[in-house]
């Protein structure tokens, strides 16, 4: 079982240590790449097309990418798998150290980013958002983003790996956005508001699961 303790800042860091490598840019750029083009209108046909025969109706001349492509992409366009479904602990566990969660990582399996970041979003709803400065979390228990993913993680929700993904994944998001910077300054950012950071996490979980993530 995983037992590393990081904190939000060191989630944030490697997150975009991550982003940066040329590995990651391949997989941002290369799913949209392969996405199929949405097909050109046609003209209306004229007085002399309605007289001549209509073209062999071949399903063969309908594709216009190889067969395995548009396998590949209807997969991507599937939802992520959602593992069991398990209810946060309530009032009291937003509040309790992390560590004490640690056991309810035995026996679970492995997520995608974006499902990692659906439990992600779930913690803001149900236990509050907040905007403080290096801190996992206030003395409500509210989180702030990158707290979270990490307490999202000690739930069982994602392995270290996961949460470092959707933090990359998050940073790509921001980046779209025009945000040069790390995840926790723009959630620290004058006037963000929780709102915004549960849009941010919508974004985010969708560009992922496009990707197949």
């Amino acid at each position: 079982m995983e037992t590393a303790q990081l904190t939000p800042d060191q989630l944030d860091a490697q997150a975009s240590r991550l982003h940066d490598t040329d590995a990651w840019q391949r997989i941002v750029t290369g799913w949209e790449q392969t996405t199929r083009e949405p097909a050109r209108p046609t003209a209306p046909p004229s007085s002399d097309d309605e007289t001549r025969p209509a073209p062999s109706a071949d399903w063969r001349d309908l594709l216009s990418v190889p067969v395995d492509q548009l396998v590949e992409d209807s997969l991507r366009a599937l939802p992520p798998r959602q593992p069991r479904q398990r209810p946060l602990p309530g009032r009291l566990g937003a509040v309790l150290p992390e560590r004490l969660h640690a056991w309810r990582r035995l026996g679970q399996p492995d997520v995608r980013p974006s499902t990692h970041l659906g439990y992600a979003r779930h913690i803001l709803t149900e236990w509050g958002w907040q905007n403080a400065p290096y801190r996992l979390r206030n003395a409500r228990g509210a989180r702030c983003l990158c707290g979270a993913m990490l307490t999202a993680h000690r739930l069982g929700f994602g392995s270290l790996d996961t949460v470092d993904r959707a933090g990359a994944w998050m940073i790509t998001e921001l980046r779209s956005q025009g945000w040069s910077g790390l995840i926790g300054p723009w959630n620290r950012h004058p006037g963000r508001t929780a709102a915004d950071a549960l849009a941010l996490i919508d974004a985010t979980i969708h560009r992922a699961s496009l990707a197949g993530h």
